[in-house]
């Protein structure tokens, strides 16, 4: 990340150190300032691929991997819109472990059913009458009427459990599944982010581009 808070601009804040000189600032980095990638650049999908995380990559692996650099950290996770790595990222598997022993209790809890989901139930020409996956009631029944065989027909047994393993298991997949910038696009990036992180001048407490001022606590 240390690309990306190079790039935050500075303000001139109080020293917390030195309360009684209210005049006394220090030069920071904005945190507060965020950036995230405009509507019209996500929207280009030629500037993405897909990519899926494999075990326990981090971020800044990722970006090790995709770009030669681990410091571009942040712009894997904004081209996601990611703030919370703890719950938007996958879990490192010994955390994961932990996390769902706390959650249910018991290495028993977390391969009880969580709930069923619909099998997929075609008519004789093969067409789809009842989807699957579907939250559905155990010992689910479909019933429908096939023009083929000129007959209403009643199918039980059309429910799968759905342990608590398997639903969290789901979730941490989902989480898997991320969008790269093509590295060729990397300086469109940097450009835009730039623009954005730098303050307007007539904004409040304006120095420079990368400096303003803040009133004193």
């Amino acid at each position: 990340m240390a690309n990306y808070f190079k790039r935050l601009p500075n303000i001139k804040y109080q020293n917390l150190l030195e309360l009684d000189s209210p005049g006394l600032k220090v030069d920071a980095k904005n945190i507060f300032r965020r950036a995230k990638l405009r509507e019209d650049i996500l929207s280009q999908t030629t500037y993405f691929e897909d990519y899926f995380i494999v075990g326990d990559e981090r971020p800044d692996n990722v970006a090790e991997k995709v770009y030669g650099d681990s410091d571009l950290d942040w712009v894997v996770l904004i081209t996601n819109n990611i703030l919370n790595i703890q719950n938007e990222w996958p879990m490192p598997t010994n955390l994961y472990n932990d996390y769902l022993l706390e959650k249910y209790g018991s290495y028993e809890e977390i391969y009880e059913i969580h709930h069923y989901e619909s099998k997929r139930i075609k008519n004789s020409n093969g067409t789809i009458v009842f989807p699957e996956k579907l939250i559905v009631q155990e010992n689910h029944t479909v019933e429908y009427y096939d023009g083929n065989l000129d007959q209403h027909v009643t199918i039980s047994d059309c429910s799968s459990p759905i342990t608590n393993y398997t639903y969290e298991e789901r979730i941490q997949e989902q989480k898997r599944v991320i969008r790269i910038l093509k590295p060729l696009y990397l300086n469109i990036v940097f450009e835009d982010i730039d623009e954005i992180m730098s303050y307007r001048k007539g904004s409040t407490g304006f120095i420079s581009r990368t400096l303003k001022d803040t009133e004193s606590i």
